[in-house]
């Protein structure tokens, strides 16, 4: 819940003059995969951000969250079927902050999921455990849970379209970021569970991002880790040169 229209306009013009100079495809030439960028504005800024890259190749639009029913009197609410309908394709479900401000649990972040995936949109499932729960040695046990209950309900076919972010809260704003054994060491495990769930084409195929204090800095170290796919980028992401610099730094490691 950042910045004013004009202040999200002046941020996304600049992203964008940057981004002209960006054009990945999800295949090149040689065969490996280039990184997609996925911009994530309040609701009321969506269509102005949709409108400004619409033909962008790589680059695409999605809301921060979503109701968990298709429609109904939920005054103030968002629906996945009205995000779809203004042309965005991707939904971030039980971010940290949505679990632990707003109280939602993995049941509810289920039925989420199920409607994002109704609308053919791409969820972006968050897991990751608190700080209490990292000392007692409890973060392994946490993050399968959260997964557990918020995904492995669902067939192959369906978790094949969801990519998931790793976000350790006790690093989400406070400067302390994971280091990076300490991410690859979580996003192998997941990546493990997936594989135990469904099959290892499965997990190998999933992207997994890390998402706790990413900034231009330790980017690169958290991106060559050979399990962390890419990053769910918060306070960065409001610096437009920043921002363009982590894309910079995995596109890099891509190739």
């Amino acid at each position: 819940m950042n910045l004013s229209l004009e202040e999200a306009r002046v941020l996304v013009g600049e992203l964008k003059v940057k981004l002209n100079h960006y054009h990945p495809v999800m295949e090149n030439g040689n065969g490996t995969s280039m990184p997609e960028v996925v911009l994530f504005p309040p609701y009321v800024y969506m269509t102005r951000i949709l409108d400004l890259f619409i033909n962008h190749q790589g680059v695409s639009v999605g809301a921060q969250n979503c109701h968990h029913e298709e429609q109904g009197a939920y005054t103030g609410e968002v629906s996945a079927s009205m995000i779809r309908s203004v042309g965005a394709t991707h939904v971030i479900i039980g971010h940290s902050e949505r679990r632990n401000q707003f109280l939602e649990n993995d049941e509810l972040l289920a039925e989420k999921v199920r409607q994002v995936l109704k609308n053919a949109l791409c969820p972006v499932f968050c897991c990751g455990e608190l700080l209490p729960e990292r000392e007692r040695g409890q973060h392994f046990e946490v993050v399968t849970g959260q997964l557990q209950r918020g995904l492995f309900w669902m067939n192959q076919a369906r978790f094949s379209k969801v990519v998931i972010a790793y976000e350790p809260v006790w690093a989400i704003g406070t400067g302390v970021t994971a280091n990076p054994e300490q991410a690859q060491e979580m996003h192998a495990h997941i990546r493990k569970l997936v594989g135990k769930t469904y099959d290892q084409e499965t997990a190998d195929g999933l992207s997994i991002l890390y998402g706790g204090s990413c900034n231009a800095k330790n980017a690169g170290a958290l991106f060559v880790q050979p399990d962390v796919d890419g990053g769910l980028i918060g306070g960065a992401s409001l610096k437009a040169g920043e921002f363009y610099e982590i894309v910079q730094k995995l596109n890099e490691i891509s190739n």
